[in-house]
């Protein structure tokens, strides 16, 4: 699939467990484009894990580190203008100023969802605990909290009964399907 300007980057969002990284490297995959993990170029710059860095600095602080991540991958990605798939970490699109961001970039965005139990299950079964999956009900809060934000993605996927790269087929034909319009 040839795209022409913003549209050689899209970003996946969704809450944590949705699928964002495995489907986005999947996605890549099938587009020829690179793949970035949000939470992975935090974790490379700072040395540490997204765990420690919410141990040791606390999430305020965590989240102007993505911030100030997100906004240099923007640049980054502008100044080549090579293709990306981009999988932000669960919080990143809640903040207003990162969606504000990918919206002045042109970029598709799409939503992963799953059920709540569905992606506390794939959370916990990954072995190293996330720190905002430890306890199930706040876990269920913090999905209901984060919601409306979620809800602002303009493309949607439902990541549940259907294989990594099923659902990165859904969003390669999404993707098709909204530069098809922008274009006309």
């Amino acid at each position: 699939m040839a795209h022409k300007g913003s549209t050689r980057r899209v970003f996946l969002v969704g809450f944590m467990g949705a699928g964002k990284t495995s489907v986005g490297r999947a996605l890549a995959q099938r587009l020829g484009w690179s793949f970035q993990d949000l939470d992975e170029l935090i974790e490379n710059r700072h040395k540490k894990s997204v765990a420690q860095i919410f141990a040791e600095a606390g999430e305020a602080a965590f989240r102007q580190m993505e911030a100030a991540a997100l906004r240099e991958l923007l640049q980054a990605s502008a100044d080549t203008g090579a293709g990306s798939v981009v999988a932000l970490g669960g919080g990143a699109f809640v903040q207003k100023e990162n969606r504000e961001a990918i919206a002045r970039s042109g970029s598709p965005v799409v939503l992963l969802e799953a059920p709540v139990e569905e992606m506390r299950r794939r959370c916990t079964a990954q072995g190293a605990m996330r720190p905002l999956a430890g306890d199930a009900e706040r876990f269920a809060r913090l999905y209901s909290a984060r919601r409306a934000a979620y809800e602002l993605a303009p493309l949607r996927v439902q990541n549940v009964n259907k294989t990594v790269d099923q659902a990165a087929a859904e969003i390669e034909n999404l993707i098709a399907a909204a530069v098809g319009r922008r274009q006309k």
